[in-house]
């Protein structure tokens, strides 16, 4: 079993920038592919960004330039770094780990980004 747990949401201003954490308990961390997904009001959740454990990363289009995915194995955690922030991020950001051996995938519980124009 693992347990995933985002931090790092809150308000900020349009341009600005926010650092979102995930970090991951109960099991190996390099086992896992991470990645991040948000879920805008009144939308479906969609895909913002991946890292597998050896570091290669893919982006939404809309995020592609602004935001960073990064992961520290030895502290089991994932990062989204967002710059230049749009009102259209506001949204629910969700951690997702999947374990590459069988696929099963662990979700968080969400922080919320709000973006103000």
């Amino acid at each position: 079993q693992v347990q995933v747990v985002e931090s790092g949401g809150g308000l900020v201003q349009a341009g600005g920038s926010l650092r979102l954490s995930c970090a991951a308990s109960g099991s190996i961390f390099s086992r896992y592919t991470m990645g991040w997904y948000r879920q805008p009001p009144g939308k479906q959740r969609e895909f913002v960004a991946r890292i597998t454990s050896r570091g290669n990363t893919n982006y939404a289009d809309s995020v592609k330039g602004r935001f960073t995915i990064t992961r520290d194995n030895a502290k089991n955690t994932v990062y989204l770094q967002m710059n230049s922030l749009k009102p259209e991020d506001t949204a629910v950001y969700y951690c997702r780990a999947v374990e590459i051996s069988t696929n099963l995938e662990y979700w968080g519980q969400g922080a919320q980004v709000t973006v103000s124009s």
